[in-house]
């Protein structure tokens, strides 16, 4: 199961999004993070208006593809976080990237604290953290 967190100082965190077709959990490949950048977070940016977001993201291959990339720099265009991209960022280091280091690790440590019966009920403890972190966590 995957699921992205962006976060705007404004608006908080957009997600989280489950990488599934038909219903059925897909791992994350170029062509399944592209369907989730065009559309889930472009719409979820412009019914937000959101025309100064930062993006960072990890150096997963699916992230750094050669069709991510194009997407991702055509949305943030000067304000991509990334390895190759505008500012870059060291492949490997959970504990400098904010995105790993709490936006991650705080709603797992919630999520976990209860075993759930099912891939549903993970989803649904999964939604529940993240909605509920509160903004002032995010600035």
């Amino acid at each position: 199961m995957g699921y992205s967190l962006v976060r705007h100082a404004e608006f908080g965190i957009v997600g989280p999004y489950f990488l599934e077709e038909g219903g059925i959990t897909v791992t994350v490949i170029s062509d399944h993070y592209n369907k989730m950048l065009e559309n889930f977070l472009r719409p979820q940016l412009e019914e937000m208006d959101v025309a100064d977001a930062w993006f960072q993201q990890d150096a997963a291959t699916a992230h750094t593809a050669r069709r991510s990339m194009q997407v991702l720099r055509e949305m943030f265009p000067g304000k991509l976080i990334s390895l190759r991209g505008n500012v870059g960022w060291p492949a490997h280091l959970p504990d400098l990237a904010p995105c790993d280091f709490l936006l991650w690790g705080y709603p797992k440590s919630k999520v976990y604290t209860h075993r759930s019966e099912n891939l549903q009920a993970l989803k649904a403890a999964t939604h529940r953290e993240i909605v509920a972190i509160p903004p002032a966590m995010t600035e």
